[in-house]
């Protein structure tokens, strides 16, 4: 009996799967509410999408399909349109359901020169829900539940459509600007979520899996990171930092505190990277030129953590560059188009000026205020950096430039105060610190890390005047903690050897001019020194030009020796 019962159950799935493959293959997909499933589309095929057995009390429903990076078309009509179809890799259509309505279809498209495999999710609300992009004016679409994604080397901008109170099935939608009241749309709150994928991972499946993760409301609040909540009144956009290569995706969810309800928008991802580029995609990020540069710097920083004191001339060489190069890059940045590589190049040459600079200075004048000053303030900019890495920097007081520079200003000179007091020790904690920083920069140029976003968040608010409006919350993963431990150990160890190999020794070597300058004096005042009687070197000099010109008297007698 057992067995014919699991004879005919495992009938039953067989044949309920021919069927399935048979309507995808047919051009018909089946849908079921609440759920998701994959979606394959054949170049340039129309697939219909259907739901049958649609609840009394389901009022709308929204569809999304996302693709990794191809774009495909979601319409509400065979014929496309521009006001009943949307072109995309995360497309959604919003249908508003009529009083005995059971069933609904839709047509999916793929307009790319292959086929197209994704994920279709299907989520079902009542009339206590918010509609969102009900209240659309901007798009093509009369009800738009999709969120506009811009990205650039700097930001990255989401922008959506107001969405509208809920209502009953077949009914007519409230009006959007009739008035401001708690009975209008306007008592709506939009909550913005961000949710990372794993980093270094640009599989396919691993965004289809995470996109089903997160696409509801509950899983998103669930998973997501809340960044901010807007209001009604406020403008339907926000920016946040581009980070080329990690996936991330954004969802806004609009909530109805009156009737404590709340409805998803399409969420939407980005790499912040071009997957079909053929410079610098998104699988051959960071250009050769970047490579080269960081790996001589990781080099450097390494031997600066470990011997920067000790070879006083190169460690004042290596902060110079660092000081002069940052400055030089975004100084022609902002003020020429010259191309990356030759502002690469430029930085280069300029930081080396600035290396061999402060090296002459140290060498003339003997000032260890001066280093102690370029070094104190590498390690300040580090240490200020960092502060604004964590939370601290996403606070809204902190969105305005002059609360954030001069608050980020006055993390720098502080540093460089406490190395008054001590500064041999501060002079080793920023050989520790800021070498060890720069091994984490060159293994982030073949390996991606967020802790490169410590300096670089800084770098494009100096270099983008609209940054300041960006969230900088990147992702802390697995290689992170990995990174961080490093450059914790690499810090440590480097600052106690020096600290322990230095101990013994002058706080800072004497300038080699000064040496050179009390050693002539010496020799000019003690008669013992042999080197008293050497004449100078004019006197030397001119007395080789003389003999050049002067007969030479033959040597030795003439005439012969008289007995």
């Amino acid at each position: 009996m057992c067995c014919t019962i699991w004879f005919l159950s495992s009938c039953h799935i067989v044949l309920l799967l021919i069927n399935l493959v048979t309507l995808q293959t047919s051009g018909r997909l089946v849908f079921a509410l609440g759920r998701s499933r994959n979606v394959s589309l054949l170049q340039n095929a129309t697939v219909e999408a259907v739901i049958p057995r649609i609840p009394a009390d389901v009022t709308y429903i929204t569809f999304q399909l996302h693709t990794q990076h191809q774009n495909a078309t979601v319409s509400y009509h065979r014929v496309l349109t521009a006001s009943s179809s949307l072109n995309g890799s995360d497309a959604g259509l919003l249908f508003p359901l009529m009083r005995l309505q059971r069933t609904l279809t839709w047509y999916l498209r793929s307009p790319e020169r292959s086929a197209i495999t994704g994920t279709g999710v299907i989520l079902p609300y009542g009339e206590i829900h918010p509609v969102p992009g009900g209240c659309n004016t901007e798009y093509n679409l009369l009800v738009d539940p999709n969120i506009y994604l811009q990205y650039n080397l700097f930001e990255t901008i989401i922008q959506f459509a107001p969405a509208n109170i809920g209502y009953a099935r077949g009914r007519t939608p409230p009006p959007c600007d009739v008035n401001s009241g708690q009975s209008s749309r306007w008592r709506l709150e939009y909550d913005v979520y961000q949710y990372f994928l794993p980093e270094n991972d640009l599989s396919e499946q691993v965004l289809i899996e995470h996109i089903q993760k997160v696409a509801s409301v509950q899983q998103m609040v669930l998973n997501g990171k809340k960044l901010v909540m807007l209001k009604s009144v406020d403008k339907t956009m926000v920016s946040f930092s581009s980070v080329p290569g990690q996936g991330v995706i954004y969802s806004v969810i609009v909530r109805d505190p009156l009737l404590n309800s709340s409805a998803s928008y399409v969420p939407v991802h980005t790499y912040a990277c071009n997957f079909s580029s053929n410079l610098d995609n998104c699988y051959t990020l960071g250009r050769i030129s970047t490579k080269v540069f960081f790996t001589i710097a990781g080099i450097a920083g390494l031997f600066v953590c470990f011997f920067g004191h000790r070879f006083f001339k190169s460690e004042l060489f290596c902060m110079g560059f660092v000081f002069v190069a940052f400055l030089f890059f975004i100084l022609i940045t902002r003020v020429t188009s010259l191309d990356y590589d030759m502002r690469l190049g430029l930085t280069a040459l300029g930081g080396a000026a600035g290396g061999v600079l402060l090296v002459l200075c140290w060498w003339r004048f003997g000032s260890v205020l001066l280093c102690v000053v370029i070094v104190g303030l590498i390690l300040g900019f580090l240490v200020s950096s960092l502060l604004f890495f964590t939370p601290i920097g996403d606070l809204s007081i902190f969105r305005t430039d002059s609360v954030f520079w001069p608050t980020f200003c006055s993390v720098v000179v502080v540093i460089p105060l406490i190395f008054f007091r001590w500064p041999r020790e501060g002079n080793i904690t920023a050989c520790g610190v800021a070498g060890g920083y720069a091994v984490i920069l060159a293994v982030n140029s073949y390996i991606y890390t967020s802790l490169s976003y410590i300096t670089l968040d800084v770098l494009k608010r100096a270099l983008n005047n609209q940054f300041s409006r960006a969230f900088t919350n990147v992702p802390f993963q697995g290689i992170d903690y990995i990174l961080t431990t490093v450059w914790a150990v690499l810090a440590v160890s480097g600052v106690v050897l020096q600290l322990y190999r230095e101990r013994s020794r002058p706080f800072f070597p004497p300038s080699p001019y000064l040496m050179w300058k009390q050693e002539r004096e010496r020799r000019k005042t003690n008669i013992l020194d042999p080197s008293y009687h050497i004449p100078s070197l004019r006197s030397r000099l001119k007395s080789r030009v003389q003999d050049m010109f002067r007969r030479r008297e033959p040597a030795g007698e003439r005439t012969p020796l008289l007995l």
